[in-house]
């Protein structure tokens, strides 16, 4: 059976690329001295899998990753190890089995944090509950396989819930979106607003991935 981690990625750590984290985790080991299972073929390599790689920038406290533990230590043994050869800003929280499939993770938890310097609009908070009770919110998503370049996605069927709180310069969102198949990037959801009120648009947002849920919303490991 295959092994996962939860872990967090705070800091500086939310610059790391997802392929630069993935050989963070591969030389972590390494130095740990955990033994993992290696690809096979001619240049085999430690195999380590993260769920629904973050985008850079974004932070996190409940990131997944998959791997097989074949020696070393024991499962109880890994986070600790394992987070005193990791870099500032990743913290390994649990190491445990594999029994629930990837797919059953339906929806991401976000805290998105919209900053004005000069002080929040005050019509900001009625501008973004406008926007998200809309019936459609349709915006444009970068596309390979599109010859325009581009897809059109409509963000409110992929939303299942969210919560609203405003400070004298921060407006937050709590939103719970769809994770795949198709997934919300809550980056889209920063772009139709600016769209829609530039305005209104924040001088900086924070993405922070708070949890990973099921089909029924409840928490997934």
């Amino acid at each position: 059976m295959a092994d996962r981690l939860l872990f967090s990625k705070t800091g500086r750590a939310k610059y790391i690329s997802h392929l630069d984290l993935m050989r963070t985790f591969q030389r972590a080991f390494a130095r740990a001295g955990i033994q993992i299972k290696h690809t096979e073929g001619f240049n085999p390599h430690p195999f380590v899998s993260i769920a629904l790689p973050l985008s850079v920038g974004y932070s996190s406290q409940c990131e997944i990753l998959e791997f097989e533990l074949v020696g070393g230590a024991s499962r109880e043994e890994v986070p600790q190890k394992l987070t005193d050869a990791m870099p500032e800003g990743i913290v390994i929280h649990q190491c445990y089995p594999a029994q629930r499939k990837l797919k059953e993770l339906t929806y991401l938890n976000y805290i998105m944090n919209f900053e004005y310097s000069e002080g929040r609009p005050l019509e900001s908070e009625t501008a973004m509950q406008e926007l998200l009770h809309r019936d459609s919110l349709v915006v444009q998503k970068k596309s390979n396989k599109s010859k325009k370049g581009y897809t059109e996605v409509d963000l409110i069927p992929l939303i299942r819930g969210w919560n609203l709180e405003c400070q004298s310069d921060t407006l937050t969102l709590d939103i719970v979106v769809r994770a795949q198949n198709p997934g919300l990037n809550p980056e889209l959801l920063r772009t139709a607003f600016c769209e829609c009120y530039p305005q209104m648009c924040p001088d900086f947002v924070t993405f922070h991935r708070r949890e990973v849920l099921d089909e029924d919303g409840r928490v997934f490991r």
